[in-house]
């Protein structure tokens, strides 16, 4: 009678062991994926910040033209 106990630990402890190891591998497949996610972002943020030089760029570029044909107040 006292091994029947034991069996159903055991046999408790394995499946929380095995849902544990799902558990993890989620985890780590999660973590890849934000880490993916991240970058991505960051690329996003770069390409942003290069469109914002283009237009200040063409603002200036604008000006100039403006003030050359005297369209615009100096």
């Amino acid at each position: 009678m006292e091994t029947e106990p034991d069996n159903l630990i055991l046999r408790y402890l394995s499946r929380t062991d095995e849902r544990l190891d799902r558990i993890e591998n989620k985890l780590e497949e999660v973590v890849i994926r934000l880490s993916a996610v991240e970058r991505d972002v960051a690329a996003l943020k770069m390409d942003f910040a290069g469109m914002q030089a283009r237009m200040d760029n063409f603002d200036r570029r604008l000006g100039r033209i403006e003030k050359r044909l005297d369209l615009v107040d100096v």
